[in-house]
């Protein structure tokens, strides 16, 4: 059993927001799932680290989610800033449950223990210097985080988070994303968010005793990577 993640698929399979004309995309629905079937296994986990579907709404991101049920292993899903669909946790797991997919969970304020490891996490957010707005969101989305790491209480083992916006990026910094991972003793850190030229300024790395490495679909070349094994 595995535990994997790979973030920002940009599933449009009953729109019009393909991302085939982005340089680097082409043909990217179809590398998923080659690439998924090769490595994932029904007894593995995936972590879907936000903008997995372009869809407005459930009915507009049902054959998305579809696509991804039907594949191998379970799927926690957390927020992107395009997952316009998302909704309350129980609006989308009644959405889940009607729709009969099984494999697909929630990752919202809470937590989930998957192959001895606590998965935890939030959709984050990069602070712009003078932008109140921002810093109001970003606020907000540090108390979620520590809102999911509190959910896992005395767990004994490793917490590992996983973010969709990065908590630092070129000379930006979320220190409030930042404080949080450091308070709870992360020592692992997925994110996503960056495209094409923009890797080239996404850190991956060391810092301040945490491990932080970009998993935006893209820049995996439409590959999930591990993250823990139990064997």
């Amino acid at each position: 059993m595995a535990l994997y993640v790979i973030g920002d698929l940009h599933l449009s399979l009953s729109g019009d927001k393909t991302m085939d004309i982005f340089p680097g995309w082409k043909d990217y629905v179809s590398r998923i799932k080659e690439n998924w079937l090769v490595k994932i296994r029904p007894e593995d986990t995936v972590v879907l680290a936000g903008d997995t579907s372009w869809g407005m709404s459930f009915n507009e991101a049902k054959a998305d989610f579809a696509f991804i049920d039907a594949l191998p292993g379970q799927k926690i899903i957390l927020k992107g800033n395009h997952d316009y669909w998302w909704a309350t946790m129980n609006k989308m797991n009644a959405f889940f449950q009607q729709s009969g997919f099984s494999t697909l969970h929630i990752l919202h304020n809470n937590h989930y223990l998957v192959e001895g490891v606590c998965i935890c996490g939030s959709r984050g957010w990069i602070f712009d210097q003078g932008e109140p707005a921002d810093q109001k969101v970003i606020a907000r989305e540090a108390g979620r985080l520590e809102l999911s790491l509190q959910s896992a209480g005395d767990f004994p083992g490793e917490k590992i988070a996983f973010l969709h916006y990065p908590p630092l990026y070129g000379e930006q910094l979320a220190p409030e994303i930042l404080d949080i991972l450091l308070k709870y003793g992360i020592r692992r850190c997925y994110y996503g968010h960056i495209h094409g030229a923009g890797c080239s300024y996404a850190f991956n790395g060391s810092y301040m005793g945490i491990e932080f490495r970009l998993i935006s679909a893209d820049y995996l070349r439409f590959d999930p990577v591990l993250v823990e094994t139990s064997g």
